[in-house]
């Protein structure tokens, strides 16, 4: 006959400390004295304690809830703690002297929890020195930038049994862990006053029966859990049956908990504040280990206190802005204002000419299109900036908005400035194409037309270009930041370059959707007078040639594996339409030039 829960905690109490008085046990059990001394003397009656001690009848009914092993969650990126996890996993902080995650192993090593597997992606080679250092095992999880916790667990679904699953980033003041465990359980702390954490509903025995995001004065889903082998085997049938259902992708395991809360018995681990740490932010950490920044080794805090000359202890308020395509981004402040730090990602120095981007930034400061740039350092890519608050990205289909972004265009390329970069749709998309290519081809059926298309217009556009100018080459509603006193700021020129004068608008026509009619606003705005003829096609031309450039773009995306979504369709939309467009108009400029030059008779004078 299974023990009862009372019995399991007296057993389990001798097995850690033989001969412990009843009293003791109470104390490390938090059971009432005469609750104890009933499950006592049940554990006596069935020969399983004699003088204090386990017996082998008692050590064998103690066995199944023994703890087999532990998994440390550790491949995610820890977005919220930019910009620091730029630089390392957030599992490796240094929080009060201890390294997060070897604390966390040193505390389930102490409780007898010998087996131990480290699950890393992100950055994971940092992770490779616990194997010598502690004998854990390391599981790579290739897919932690695709998809949600899940996948972590989906690799070490076989070894699932009577498992820790823990997370490298918590700090537990107490150790939490223990060789025997009664049931699955999740560990909670109370939340005083309203919160947007994870709120439990518990049932008979503390079974837990419903999880709500968010409420008040609630125990909160916080720290580590705990699987026994019942609950281990069904969810693994759970995660094995929804893992490749598109919606499964994003959700952490917990999600998958919670939507089958009623087949999978869970209970609620309470602990009394504040054993359990989770650090959301920077400031967070802070407030619990006030000298950490000051002994944190950090590369990027050491360049922001050399460039705005504040001492790291002014650095507060950071938190991540939402990241491009190419860099990681995050917002903090100083006594001095707020400001943003742009982190390279990885790989981005074989694609971007920082040298280039940086002698573009510091031209837009000088001539008013970026009043937010402060320094770059174009060795290693990373930037300072100002932070606006309360901006808003331009808007297009606003009349003055659209002058004024043709007009911040214009002021750009009569600058005179130069890059060493050089930019060509033509030669962009020609790129995309050949890497498209090399992923497995391209499927699209009128591709190709576009392309023969788009190199015959290519020929054409160069042939009337005239001087190359100085292009932003990314021009569009979100890269402009419209202040609250109506000061607008063109910010990101990774792609500035050497150009034709048309380039920007074809992106901008392209990427905020124009209409013929407000195409036709906007080059009036750009020229202060109506467009000519010549000028019309040509810039119409470029609008084409971006659509195509940057559906080719998309398409290698898709090979990738990284569909854009609508901007597939939109990138196409504008090359089909334009190029073909274009084209036409320079026939027919050129038919007209043919009707209009007189035909000379040839004669045999000058023989």
């Amino acid at each position: 006959m299974p023990l009862t829960q009372n019995q399991f905690e007296v057993a389990s109490a001798l097995y850690d400390c033989p001969g412990a008085t009843q009293r003791e046990i109470a104390e490390r059990t938090k059971m009432g004295l005469a609750t104890v001394n009933a499950a006592y003397r049940g554990c006596s009656d069935k020969g399983l304690v004699d003088d204090g001690r386990l017996t082998a009848k008692g050590m064998a009914e103690l066995r199944p809830y023994a703890v087999e092993n532990a998994v440390i969650l550790a491949a995610g990126l820890s977005s919220r703690f930019a910009p620091i996890s730029y630089e390392r996993p957030k599992g490796l902080l240094k929080v009060r002297g201890e390294v997060l995650i070897e604390r966390q192993i040193e505390q389930l090593k102490a409780a007898g929890v010998n087996d131990i597997v480290v699950v890393v992606g992100y950055k994971k080679e940092a992770f490779f020195y616990l194997e010598d250092k502690y004998g854990v095992k390391i599981v790579i999880n290739r897919d932690y930038a695709e998809r949600n916790n899940n996948s972590s667990l989906m690799l070490v679904g076989e070894i699932l049994g009577n498992t820790y699953i823990c997370s490298s980033d918590n700090y537990f003041e107490e150790n939490p862990f223990e060789s025997h465990v009664w049931k699955a359980y999740y560990a909670a702390q109370l939340f005083e006053g309203p919160t947007r954490e994870w709120c439990l509903t518990t049932g008979p025995h503390g079974r837990i029966t419903k999880v709500a995001v968010g409420g008040s004065d609630a125990w909160c889903m916080i720290g580590h859990a705990y699987f026994d082998r019942e609950f281990s085997a069904r969810f693994r049938e759970i995660l094995e049956a929804e893992y490749n259902l598109p919606q499964t992708r994003d959700k952490l395991w917990e999600d998958l908990y919670v939507e089958h809360i009623r087949e999978l018995d869970m209970r609620i681990r309470r602990y009394d504040p504040p054993v359990i740490h989770e650090f959301d932010s920077l400031d967070e950490l802070r407030e619990f280990d006030p000298m950490f920044l000051e002994n944190l080794d950090s590369e990027i805090f050491d360049n922001i206190v050399a460039v705005l000359g504040c001492g790291k202890s002014e650095i507060r308020d950071v938190y991540p802005l939402k990241q491009g395509l190419t860099n990681l981004s995050c917002h903090f402040a100083t006594d001095d204002g707020e400001w943003v730090y742009r982190h390279p990602g990885a790989g981005t120095e074989l694609i971007i000419d920082r040298e280039a981007e940086r002698e573009a930034l510091q031209t837009a400061k000088l001539i008013g299109l970026d009043r937010t740039f402060v320094f770059m350092n174009p060795r290693k890519g990373w930037k300072i900036s100002r932070f606006v608050p309360g901006c808003k990205n331009l808007d297009a289909h606003d009349d003055a908005e659209l002058r004024v972004a043709m007009e911040m265009a214009r002021r750009l390329h009569e600058s005179g400035a130069e890059v060493s970069r050089a930019f060509s749709f033509y030669e962009e998309g020609k790129g995309y194409e050949r890497k498209a290519l090399e992923r497995g081809g391209i499927d699209a059926a009128d591709y190709w037309e576009m392309s023969r298309q788009a190199g015959e217009l290519n020929a054409l556009l160069a042939s009337d270009c005239g001087e190359q100018v100085l292009c932003h080459n990314d021009f569009f509603g979100l890269n402009f930041l419209v202040s609250e006193d109506g000061h607008v700021d063109l910010i990101d020129w990774e792609y500035a370059g050497m150009g034709d004068y048309a380039n920007d608008f074809g992106t901008f026509a392209v990427c905020e959707q124009l209409s013929e009619d407000e195409m036709q606003s906007a080059l009036r705005y750009y020229f202060g007078r109506e467009a000519s003829d010549a000028e019309w096609r040509h810039n119409l031309g470029q609008v084409g040639m971006a659509g195509w450039c940057w559906y080719a773009w998309s398409l290698l995306k898709i090979a990738e594996g990284d569909d854009p979504g609508e901007w597939t369709y939109i990138y196409y939309r504008a090359g089909r339409t334009y190029l073909r467009k274009a084209l036409e108009l320079y026939r027919d400029a050129e038919e007209s030039r043919e009707r209009d030059t007189p035909v000379v008779e040839r004669t045999d004078h000058g023989r």
